[in-house]
């Protein structure tokens, strides 16, 4: 029996933008600025629908359900990204890579499911006025909030296991800043076949399937909505559902690019910045900006702080 020599890889080399070296305290700068603006902005989301009794309903219920998912989402690449960049600390041990990736993953995949049960949320509203409140109950509601948890997490698991138990023995560079499965994938010395498989169905699973209810559910509220005669009244009816739509549209757009195909490519690190740190970003503005409610509410808020603030 002949013994090869195999050097079992311990750690991985998060190239990151290394082939953007020149700009790089600019991309620092960036990806500073969009983590910070994601979790005060997310943070600040959470806090007010909290403490305000107006924004006590199901739709932002689940609003603050998707800001705590947005915060553990980005949490799990940009700082290690921004330990990269700055102190150059670009090694990633092999058991920190897989529990990135399954991190990073899952809450991705929850965030699918949870866009899917709000878009249910607001069609039950439009669609069937006189049940929601009998329907969407309070338990109801958790409910609906801890099957995207379930299935986000507990799908991604096998994909993830199966690639861990690939064989690794060198390179072990892996072109983008965080690990991703295709990426690593590329770097296995054994075959990837039964792996690639698992990422492709859990991808139908996890992207297509809610992208799919999603909408489908926008066109039936489309239709409903379609069938109003006041123009103020399919106003209303559309303003509780833009911002949502916005927010699907902007993360399905970016995820379905990069991982509705079973290898991925040299630009997806360029694609996944938009929905690693730029729509993480700018979501909580699409929820206040562009929503009369928590406009509102922050103003009551902000003179409740002003009037009770020691003169």
């Amino acid at each position: 029996m002949v013994e090869t020599n195999k050097t079992v890889v311990k750690e991985f080399i998060l190239l990151a933008f290394a082939d953007l070296h020149q700009f790089q305290n600019l991309l620092i700068f960036v990806f500073l600025l969009a983590y910070i603006i994601c979790v005060i902005g997310n943070m600040a989301i959470i806090v007010l629908v909290r403490v305000e009794p107006s924004l006590h309903t199901v739709m932002y219920f689940f609003v603050s359900v998707f800001s705590v998912l947005e915060m553990i989402f980005v949490s799990t690449i940009v700082p290690k990204l921004l330990a990269n960049l700055i102190a150059g600390n670009n090694i990633i041990s092999f058991i920190e890579c897989f529990t990135q990736m399954y991190v990073f993953i899952s809450s991705g995949s929850t965030e699918c499911y949870l866009l899917a049960v709000m878009v249910f949320d607001r069609h039950m509203a439009i669609n069937n006025p006189l049940h929601y409140s009998a329907i969407m109950t309070p338990d109801f509601c958790i409910k609906l909030a801890a099957l995207p948890w379930i299935m986000g997490f507990g799908i991604i698991l096998v994909p993830v296991v199966i690639t861990a138990c690939l064989e690794f023995c060198g390179p072990n560079m892996i072109n983008h800043f965080f690990c991703d499965l295709a990426p690593v994938q590329e770097l296995s010395c054994s075959d990837p076949f039964i792996s690639n498989i698992s990422t492709i169905i859990v991808t139908i699973v996890i992207v297509i399937i809610p992208f799919n209810i999603i909408l489908g559910l926008y066109i039936r509220i489309i239709i409903t909505v379609s069938k109003i005669k006041s123009n103020k009244g399919k106003q209303k009816a559309f303003s509780t559902c833009s911002s949502h739509l916005i927010v699907a549209a902007l993360f399905y757009g970016t995820a379905i690019i990069v991982y509705a195909k079973p290898k991925g490519n040299r630009y997806d690190k360029y694609l996944a910045f938009m929905y690693t740190a730029f729509t993480p970003m700018i979501n909580p503005f699409i929820y206040t900006f562009r929503n009369r409610d928590v406009k509102k509410a922050f103003r009551i808020s902000i003179n409740n702080i002003i009037k009770t603030a020691p003169l």
